[in-house]
C-alpha cells in the first residue's frame, strides 16, 4: 500500500470495455471537486497511450490533466503503460514487486497536498491478470474502494456485476456502489426500480442512473480526420463539429437535398462538385450554426480550381481523404469514440448528466 493512506479515493472500475468508466470518471472529478478543490487523478494501468515528452502516457490521464489543470506529474498519472509487447516481456520474466512499487510511489506524488485522489481502471476486475494488476488487485493495492461502471438494462449488468464482485471480494476491496450508464430515457424508472432491487440482493447499492445521449457516442470531425489522415481544404474554425448522422453522397443532388440536415457529414467522391456545391448553397453561411457538420471527399480527388474557391469560404470543414466512399465510411462507422480536450460541448454535458444523475454524496460518505 502507498505510504499515503490518509487522502480520501475511490477507484472507477467497470464490467466491461466502452461500458463509459472513463466518461463517468471525467463527470465525477468535476463534481468531486465541489467537495475536494485539490483533487488528484491516478490511471495506474493504461492500455491506450500517447507520447508526450519522451513518455508513454495513457490519452485518459492527459485528459483529465488538460481538461481539471491538475497539478501533477503525467508520468506518475500513468504509471504504468502497457505496450504491444508488455505481456510478453512480463511473462518471460515477472516482477511484479517492481510494478506494484511503481504504482505506490507514483500515487504518493499524486495525492501530495491533494483533498481526494479518483483512480480509474482499465476495464473489468478481472482486466489486468496476465501481468498480475488485475484492477481488483490494483484497488486493493492502493487501498480504495470501488465505484462499478456498467450499462443499462437488467439481467446482463446484473450478470456482469456478479462476476466482478467476486473478483474484487476475493482481494478483500470493497465495492461502494454501481453507476448505471447509457440507459434510454424512456426506460429509465423502470430499470431503474428493477436493477436497484437485483443489486440489493447481492448487497449492492444503486448510486445513478445516466440516460443516454447519442451525441456522446458520436464522433467529432477531428476525431474523424484524425484517424483517416485526412486533409481540411478550408478553414478549422469547425473541426470540433459533433457528427450526428452520416449520408454517403451516392445519389442524383435531387435525392440528396433531403439528406443535407444540420449535423450530417456528408461522403461523397471528390468529382461529385454538383453535390458539394449544393450542400454549401444549401445551408445558411453566417456563423456555421445549423450547418453540416461536415464533407469529406473521397478517393483523393481534389475539387477544381474554381470549386476550391468556393470550398473555402463554406462554414463548414471539407475534408479530402483516401479510399472510396464505401471505406471511408465504414472507418467512420467502426471509429471508437473517446473524449478529447477540445470536445468542450461534450465535456461539459458530461459534468452535468454526473451531476444531475448520481448521488456523489453517498461515494464520500461511504469512505
Amino acid at each position: 500500500m502507498p505510504s499515503n493512506r490518509d487522502t480520501p479515493r475511490v477507484f472507477v472500475a467497470a464490467t466491461r470495455m466502452n461500458d463509459g468508466k472513463t466518461t463517468t470518471s471525467l463527470g465525477l472529478l468535476s463534481a468531486l471537486q465541489q467537495h475536494h478543490p485539490r483533487i488528484g487523478y491516478i490511471k495506474p494501468v493504461g492500455q491506450r497511450f500517447v507520447a508526450v515528452e519522451e513518455q508513454k502516457i495513457d490519452e485518459d490521464s492527459v485528459l483529465m490533466q488538460q481538461v481539471y489543470q491538475i497539478r501533477a506529474p503525467l508520468v506518475d498519472m500513468s504509471p504504468i503503460a502497457v505496450e504491444p509487447d508488455f505481456t510478453r516481456r512480463y511473462l518471460e520474466c515477472a516482477n511484479s514487486d517492481a510494478l506494484v512499487r511503481r504504482i505506490e510511489k507514483a500515487f504518493d506524488r499524486v495525492a501530495w497536498e491533494k483533498d481526494f485522489v479518483l483512480c480509474e481502471g482499465t476495464g473489468h476486475a478481472g482486466v489486468g491478470s496476465v501481468f498480475d494488476l488485475s484492477n481488483a488487485t490494483v484497488a486493493r493495492i492502493l487501498g480504495a474502494k470501488v465505484v462499478v461502471v456498467t450499462q443499462g438494462g437488467i439481467g446482463r449488468p446484473i450478470d456482469e456485476l456478479a462476476l466482478n464482485q467476486a473478483l474484487f471480494e476475493r482481494e478483500g476491496v470493497q465495492i461502494i456502489g454501481v453507476i448505471l450508464n447509457k440507459v434510454l430515457p424512456q426506460k429509465i424508472e423502470q430499470i431503474t426500480d428493477f436493477v436497484r432491487r437485483g443489486l440489493k440482493r447481492r448487497g449492492l447499492r444503486l448510486l445513478g442512473v445516466i440516460p443516454h445521449l447519442p451525441l456522446l457516442s458520436s464522433p467529432t470531425l477531428a476525431a474523424i480526420r484524425e484517424d483517416l489522415d485526412a486533409d481540411v481544404l478550408n478553414s478549422h474554425a469547425h473541426i470540433d463539429n459533433i457528427v450526428e448522422r452520416v449520408v454517403v453522397g451516392a445519389m442524383s443532388v435531387h435525392h440528396a437535398m433531403h439528406h443535407l440536415t444540420p449535423g450530417a457529414l456528408v461522403i461523397t467522391p471528390g468529382d461529385r462538385e454538383d453535390i458539394l456545391l449544393a450542400a454549401g448553397a444549401s445551408l445558411n453561411r453566417s456563423n456555421g450554426a445549423g450547418n453540416l457538420s461536415g464533407i469529406i471527399l473521397t478517393d483523393n480527388i481534389r475539387p477544381s480550381a474554381a470549386v476550391t474557391r468556393i470550398v473555402r469560404e463554406m462554414p463548414f470543414p471539407v475534408l479530402l481523404a483516401e479510399g472510396d466512399s464505401y471505406q471511408v465510411a465504414s472507418r467512420v462507422h467502426d471509429l471508437t469514440v473517446k473524449t478529447r480536450p477540445a470536445d468542450t460541448r461534450k465535456i461539459q454535458m458530461i459534468r452535468d448528466l454526473v451531476c444531475q444523475h448520481v448521488e456523489v454524496a453517498a461515494i464520500l460518505d461511504s469512505l
